[in-house]
C-alpha cells in the first residue's frame, strides 16, 4: 500500500467504522485555520505538497477519514476539536469557560478550561469576598 493511500485510511472505532456526521460550520473553520497555520504539508501556492493537489482537509464536509499527518500532528493542537471529531456518535456539547470562553469538557467536574482561568476566577472570588466583608 502506498504512503499516500495510507495517509487517508479512516480511524476505526472499537465496533468497526464510526458513523459519519456532517461537520458544523465552526468545525470546518477550525480545521481550515489549523491546516493553514500549522500543517507542514500545506503550501498556499501548491496545496498539499505530498499529493501535489488541493489539500484534502480544506474541503472536508463529513467526519470519517482524515489526512494522517493532520490527525496525528495538527489536530492535537486543538483538544476540543479533536474530541469532537474523534468521538463516536453525536458531537459532545462543550460548556464555555466562564473566564475566557474556551471549551470545557462536559463529562468532568472541571469548571474552567485551564489552571490559569481557575486562578483568575479564584482571585475574582476572593476580591468579591473582601469587598463584601469590608462593607
Amino acid at each position: 500500500m502506498s504512503a499516500v493511500i495510507r495517509n487517508f485510511l479512516p480511524g476505526r472505532a472499537a465496533g468497526g467504522d464510526a458513523l459519519a456526521r456532517e461537520l458544523t460550520r465552526e468545525e470546518k473553520a477550525a480545521i481550515r485555520s489549523l491546516v493553514v497555520k500549522w500543517c507542514a504539508n500545506y503550501d498556499r501556492a501548491c496545496g498539499c505538497l505530498p499529493l501535489d493537489c488541493e489539500c484534502y482537509m480544506l474541503g472536508k464536509c463529513w467526519t470519517g477519514a482524515y489526512c494522517r499527518y493532520f490527525r496525528e500532528a495538527v489536530l492535537p493542537l486543538d483538544p476540543a476539536l479533536e474530541a469532537a471529531l474523534t468521538t463516536v456518535g453525536p458531537r459532545p456539547d462543550f460548556k464555555p469557560c466562564p473566564i475566557c470562553g474556551g471549551a470545557v469538557a462536559p463529562d468532568r467536574r472541571q469548571a474552567y478550561c485551564s489552571e490559569a482561568c481557575a486562578l483568575k476566577a479564584h482571585r475574582r472570588q476572593q476580591r468579591e469576598y473582601m469587598r463584601r466583608k469590608r462593607g
